[in-house]
């Protein structure tokens, strides 16, 4: 078999498998339009849930939306300014190594974990069912993220801006806060929404430490107990035994799809405009 060959059989393999995970994508968000679309109304999307099959998905629409937020005002900081620490100012020693390996093994923990934590810790020493105890437990699921990806965006900074502002007599943080930080911004940013969007979807950390998610009203302060969509539909799939309840736990879900998707797309064009405002 000649290079050329191989190099066709390459190709149509990975046009095949790209056109596959295309295909899947594409299957599972039909089949929740074709069975959701049809509970979705302006009173579904704006009033307030009774049992399982009457009212609406306001109170889960806008806990979500908090209990990201939250999140977002946890994880964002710390992970930045640890990424900032392990590609500016950590040494390569034993501390930096230990450091990156407890990162990357909080990655990799399952969500029922930190779930559990967050249960143990938040719910039964410190906040009870909360908006406040879900938005924490969710971002101890971001936080390595959010470090990986900062750190990696920093590190992709050409040196030659960092010696081009050094020796301009900047010293070395306003080099890094005015020319390493503000180049590796779009990606940061990027992918800190990337994480958000599966943060969003989340279900076992919510159901664990904010609420049963049926819950029928708006928080009034973070240590309230507080309604999301991802457990709404999960309560609605398990203990819903109508059909009713079914529709509604698709249309939820076209909902959370929709949601999902609007930060992907948002993430994309915030990080295009970045760029081009660099240039």
């Amino acid at each position: 078999m000649n290079e050329q060959r191989k190099e066709r059989i390459v190709k149509a393999f990975l046009w095949v498998t790209g056109l596959t995970s295309v295909f899947i994508l594409l299957s599972i968000i039909v089949y929740i339009y074709v069975n959701g679309v049809g509970i979705i109304s302006l009173e579904f999307l704006t009033s307030y849930p009774y049992r399982f099959e009457y009212g609406g998905i306001f109170p889960q629409i806008v806990g979500s939306l908090l209990l990201v937020a939250i999140c977002l005002l946890f994880a964002t900081p710390i992970g930045i300014g640890s990424g900032i620490y392990l590609a500016e100012y950590a040494s390569d020693n034993i501390l930096t190594k230990t450091i990156r390996f407890f990162v990357e093994t909080l990655a990799g923990i399952p969500s029922i974990i930190i779930g559990l934590f967050g249960l143990a810790f938040f719910v039964h020493y410190l906040f009870g069912f909360s908006l406040l105890s879900g938005g924490l437990a969710l971002g101890f699921m971001i936080l390595p993220w959010t470090v990986r990806v900062s750190e990696e965006a920093i590190r992709a900074v050409p040196n030659s801006y960092r010696e081009a502002s050094l020796t301009l007599g900047a010293t070395k943080w306003q080099t890094m806060w005015n020319v390493v930080l503000r180049s590796a911004t779009p990606s940061i940013i990027t992918g800190i929404l990337l994480g958000l969007g599966k943060a969003i979807g989340e279900t076992a950390i919510i159901l664990l430490t904010a609420g049963s998610g049926l819950e029928a009203f708006l928080p009034i302060s973070i240590f309230d107990a507080v309604g999301s969509l991802p457990v709404y539909i999960f309560m609605l799939a398990t203990q819903g035994h109508t059909s009713a309840a079914f529709d509604r736990a698709f249309g939820a879900s076209l909902v959370l799809v929709t949601m999902f998707l609007i930060i992907n797309l948002g993430a994309l064009l915030l990080r295009n405009y970045l760029v081009r405002r660099q240039r």
